[in-house]
């Protein structure tokens, strides 16, 4: 059977920047490259669970506006679910400003647009899925009521790193964070009872079942680009290999593997990986 994942979360169009370095402050840095490419850290994790196979409906709001269309092209392209898309009059479709230096790293300023008001009745009253994967670029009500629609397993994506709100946490099953945001939260998990992935940047990722070590891994190596998007690649990998009951150890891997393949190309969805890739990476890591 097909893994079925849900996604309920944001949808951007990034504008992109490449320069030699990051400007300071107060500082311009010209001489740069531009180029538009769709993102949102719901499009985004959506086409990652797609391109590795999954059966993926995607749950969104976008404006009618000429960014819309962009912003969802490569999601329709690669045949998901797209019939749940709300499409608004008021408001316009999230933009996400992107500066990228030679080293692959990147400052982000996001305009959320109709993110921000996305409701919980533009909701279908059930939601089908084996996973449920999520994120905090939409409105926390929206997403605990997401969470009672459906039977599906829950992950929840903390970024960017807001204040948790107590009933939706209660209603994950799966947190994703980084290390950074797993220190700043500190006493706020303390009743947080699920399992945790943190990723670790250049050094990999571990999972965590009530408080103990359950897998870890180690980054792979790849010649990095940028790295816009591979953290969202790493949860729709994650969501993947869960629905496909993939042991935590072979699931780690499979969505590192995924992640570090999203760094080697510019632009947060252009560098998702097919299934066929992420396979023989972690074939040839074994």
């Amino acid at each position: 059977m097909t893994a079925k994942v849900a996604v309920v979360g944001s949808v951007n169009l990034d504008f992109i920047i490449e320069t030699e370095r990051l400007p300071a402050p107060g500082e311009t840095e010209i001489g740069g490259r531009f180029s538009t490419s769709p993102g949102g850290k719901g499009g985004n994790q959506a086409l990652s669970a797609r391109r590795l196979g999954a059966d993926v409906s995607f749950f969104a709001k976008t404006g009618q506006d000429a960014y819309a269309e962009i912003a969802l092209s490569n999601l329709k392209d690669d045949g998901a679910d797209l019939s749940q898309i709300v499409a608004s009059r008021e408001g316009s479709t999230g933009a996400a400003f992107i500066s990228v230096d030679q080293a692959g790293e990147n400052q982000i300023a996001v305009a959320s647009g109709t993110n921000l008001t996305f409701d919980a009745s533009e909701l279908p009253h059930r939601i089908e899925a084996d996973i449920l994967l999520a994120q905090l670029e939409v409105p926390q009500p929206l997403l605990i009521a997401a969470c009672d629609r459906t039977d599906a397993f829950v992950m929840l994506n903390s970024a960017p790193a807001l204040p948790l709100n107590p009933e939706l946490l209660k209603r994950v099953n799966l947190l994703i964070l980084n290390q950074h945001e797993f220190e700043d939260y500190g006493e706020a998990l303390a009743d947080y009872s699920g399992m945790m992935a943190v990723t670790l940047g250049g050094e990999g990722a571990y999972l965590v079942n009530r408080g103990q070590e359950i897998a870890r891994c180690s980054a792979f190596e790849v010649e990095v680009v940028d790295t816009t998007g591979a953290g969202d690649c790493f949860c729709g990998a994650l969501a993947v290999a869960l629905a496909e009951k993939m042991p935590p150890e072979q699931a780690l891997q499979f969505a590192c593997a995924a992640g570090a393949l999203a760094t080697t190309k510019l632009g947060a969805q252009s560098g998702l990986p097919y299934r066929d890739a992420v396979d023989a990476m972690v074939t040839a890591n074994t």
